[in-house]
């Protein structure tokens, strides 16, 4: 029998018994295609997708325990860091003065000032601005100087053992001009801010600027 000759309309699979060998063969391979495209349907493709799921989360675990590996690789140089920077921490603490030096540091800073030739019209220190764990003091300063008397009042109070910034500086020369300079020896007209940080221990709340550090306080 020819297989090119069969007609599928005339296959009857009650008579497949009587059917040659070929015909068998070929029903054979057909059901075992079917079975074999069923299961992987229903079974072998959701094993592939917890494969794939699974094989991710390998990936992600395996990047875990590498960047763990390396953190404990290094984990002596991290304590060292650490000790390193709680320590640069208390040096910083140590240079911010409490509620009780705030005042003592203002003094500072005046003396430096009149210490250096600085002619003072205004020193006033306005109220704290709270951040974090310290307060920031501003300090609103109006003086007579010359070039080098300011410079030399800048680096006398960079060197205080509190910390004290400079901001905001305006230098007026005598001709009224911003920033005008005939020479080194002839006096300006200064407007600063000096900015002064206070520690705040725990429940202190900021201190608001007293009458006596306003107006009095400018004729220091």
């Amino acid at each position: 029998m020819n297989l090119s000759e069969i007609n599928p309309n005339d296959i009857n699979l009650q008579e497949a018994g009587d059917w040659p060998l070929a015909g068998k063969l070929v029903l054979v391979v057909i059901v075992m295609a079917v079975v074999i495209g069923g299961g992987y349907y229903f079974f072998t493709s959701d094993q592939l997708m917890q494969l794939e799921t699974v094989t991710n989360e390998e990936q992600k675990l395996r990047q875990e325990f590498i960047e763990k590996q390396r953190v404990a690789a290094n984990l002596e140089a991290f304590r060292a860091q650490l000790v390193q920077m709680e320590a640069d921490l208390g040096v910083m603490l140590r240079q911010l003065p409490t509620g009780t030096e705030m005042p003592d540091l203002l003094d500072d800073v005046s003396n430096t000032g009149k210490k250096n030739g600085l002619e003072f019209e205004l020193f006033k220190p306005e109220a704290e601005q709270p951040r974090d764990f310290y307060a920031a003091k501003p300090i609103t300063i109006k003086a007579k100087a010359t070039y080098h008397q300011f410079g030399a009042f800048v680096s006398g109070v960079a060197a205080l053992s509190r910390i004290v910034t400079l901001e905001n500086v305006t230098l007026t020369g005598a001709s009224g001009g911003k920033g005008a300079k005939k020479s080194n020896a002839e006096p300006v007209n200064i407007q600063a801010t000096l900015q002064t940080y206070r520690y705040m221990d725990e429940g202190s709340a900021p201190a608001k600027a007293s009458p006596q550090q306003g107006k009095g306080a400018a004729k220091k």
